[in-house]
């Protein structure tokens, strides 16, 4: 199997030749460490990954600067960011502050010819070749940008209508935008919002059965009408709704962070009829452990996970700017030295 075959197999939650390994991001300094020519798709190539992603939140080519020296700048939502040491910026000020606000808010071109980055360039190197990623915002994320975490939060008790109207301009912009997506060539849409901390969601099951649920689920049948796959990403502990993200029909789940509760065994034995899942390698043992530690790890979590197919390896987020490179290397090498099928759990 080539890249692709591997890795649309494991999402079809059969048995690949061996397990596939992506990453949502790898932090330009991790590459640069490794890769002698800086590239991450020079990285991608050279190492054997099996996707290569487009991101959405760290595409700096069609932004309005505002402060490039502090690394601030307006998105194409209007929305204000910073570039930190990390390559994801964080979000400063959304532009709707009021219901006033949002009447005569209007939304992107999911059609801007700027927004699709390097994308035309990467589909033409890596066609048919690797698993092509677009990955980004949807609908919960997009809505606290432009609007504030807390505010929305509260919007979900105190103006729900406003909150029901920020998802659904997002929704329709995203309903479009991954149809341009999938037809200029990407294999699989990463629905990329956060919905937990360590310990719980941020919302209550209830309100995001009612603020999220059923905008996501119209979502993912439209990736799938269009042809593509999806994968649903989020931080924290998601256990408490993690059934109404896997009735929205998604193909695959993860990263999934380990240092919150999500054990992928556990979600496996539950939802790998359903579901492939992605992961998890921790980022802060990637961080800090030693290379040998790392090696234990990466050959138990396969060894407990990818028996039957239906799994991806990944660290149990990205790759950030704290990972020690050799633990990266240590991670991939592992993976391909122990992931060949068949792989018993004995």
């Amino acid at each position: 199997m080539n890249s692709k075959q591997r890795l649309i197999t494991a999402l079809e939650r059969k048995e690949p030749d061996r397990v596939p390994i992506m990453e949502l991001s790898i932090h330009h300094n991790v590459v640069s460490a490794i890769c002698k020519s800086g590239s991450y798709l020079d990285f991608v190539e050279e190492f054997d990954l099996d996707a290569v992603v487009v991101s959405q939140v760290t595409d700096r080519g069609s932004i309005k600067w505002i402060d490039e020296k502090k690394g601030i700048f307006q998105d194409h939502w209007g929305v204000v960011k910073r570039f930190t040491q990390e390559d994801i910026p964080y979000p400063l000020e959304g532009p709707i502050k009021s219901e006033e606000d949002l009447k005569n808010y209007t939304p992107p071109d999911p059609h801007d010819k700027h927004i699709l980055s390097d994308l035309p360039n990467i589909i033409s190197r890596f066609k048919d070749k690797k698993a092509i990623m677009w990955a980004g915002p949807t609908i919960f994320a997009n809505s606290f940008y432009l609007r504030g975490m807390e505010n929305l939060l509260m919007d979900y008790v105190l103006r729900p209508t406003l909150a029901k109207k920020l998802a659904q301009i997002s929704m329709e912009y995203y309903l479009e935008f991954h149809k341009r997506l999938i037809k200029a060539g990407v294999d699989v849409i990463v629905l990329g919002d956060d919905y937990a901390h360590k310990t719980a969601p941020f919302m209550s099951p209830s309100q995001f059965k009612e603020f999220i649920y059923p905008y996501l689920k119209e979502i993912v049948a439209n990736i799938h009408k269009q042809g593509g796959f999806c994968i649903k990403h989020s931080d924290g502990n998601i256990w408490p709704i993690i059934d109404m993200i896997i009735e929205t029909g998604i193909d695959g789940l993860g990263p999934l962070e380990p240092a919150a509760g999500m054990d992928l065994v556990e979600v496996k034995k539950k939802y790998g009829n359903r579901v492939c899942v992605v992961g998890n390698i921790d980022v802060d043992l990637l961080s800090r452990a030693s290379t040998d530690k790392v090696i234990k790890e990466t050959k138990q979590c396969i060894l407990r996970v990818s028996p039957g197919g239906g799994h991806i390896l990944s660290s149990g987020n990205s790759i950030s700017s704290s990972v020690k490179s050799e633990n990266f290397m240590a991670m991939i090498n592992t993976a391909k030295l122990y992931g060949t099928y068949p792989i018993r759990q004995e």
